[in-house]
């Protein structure tokens, strides 16, 4: 499995193949609400591919000077169970402390609660919000100041 700091359009286009494949395709969310104003330029993704083909993906971007929003983070169905999404999760977290920052947002589906706070995120509260059709709670992990 190769893993992939996408910040180039051509290298993006492995993030949105997953993401198409992943969500939109089986949740039949349309490209529109897929992708959104942070699909762009100075938005950071992470693609794992195998054998050349991506297989795995997720994205974060800036929302202030020591916090990113992570998102996205989509493993194709035929793969699933064999932890890459936990890999595609710890390529970001280490891209994101290279990087200088210091918390990470996420707004994790309800029944993905528990893949995160595995991971060491917790609820920043309990209010369930809407992202498209899915339930989501707010969840965060904060790493050392810088």
């Amino acid at each position: 499995m190769e893993v992939l700091r996408a910040e180039e359009e051509w290298q993006r286009a492995g993030a949105y193949s997953v993401r198409i494949q992943g969500m939109n395709r089986q949740y039949h969310i349309s490209l529109r609400d897929e992708f959104d104003e942070h699909d762009c330029d100075g938005t950071k993704y992470i693609v794992l591919l195998d054998d050349g083909y991506p297989v795995a993906t997720c994205r974060f971007y800036e929302v202030s000077e020591d916090s990113v929003v992570l998102g996205r983070l989509v493993v194709l169905p035929e793969y699933r169970g064999k932890k890459l999404g936990l890999r595609v999760l710890d390529e970001a977290e280490a891209w994101i402390i290279e990087l200088g920052y210091s918390e990470i947002i996420i707004d994790s589906r309800v029944e993905a609660i528990g893949f995160y706070e595995k991971a060491g995120y917790s609820h920043i509260d309990d209010t369930v919000i809407k992202s498209g059709d899915f339930d989501c709670i707010r969840m965060h992990k904060i790493f050392s100041e810088r």
